[in-house]
């Protein structure tokens, strides 16, 4: 069975030390909802994901995401928008 991607929506939140991070929220087309978080790692190793932080001193130090947030519900979700994906781990293209 292929679900497609119907929204992605992204959020800015605090993670469990406090700091700024990324929540998305995909709904497939049949209607499932499905919600994860990212949260930063206390160290970041070589191949992992670049922080994408603000950089504006006034909102959480700088270490705000909501630019990573207008990423996610821009560019990224006018991309996978409409894909089709027959588990977790596939996509079946457009």
């Amino acid at each position: 069975m292929t679900l497609r991607i119907s929204r992605l929506h992204a959020v800015e939140i605090l993670d469990s030390r406090a700091r700024p991070t990324l929540a998305v929220t995909l709904t497939a087309g049949d209607g499932t909802r499905v919600r994860a978080g990212v949260p930063s790692g206390a160290s970041t190793g070589t191949r992992e994901a670049v922080e994408l932080r603000d950089g504006d001193r006034f909102r959480y130090g700088g270490q705000g995401v909501l630019g990573a947030v207008g990423h996610v519900n821009d560019e990224i979700a006018q991309a996978l928008t409409g894909r089709g994906f027959a588990s977790a781990a596939t996509s079946t293209g457009h």
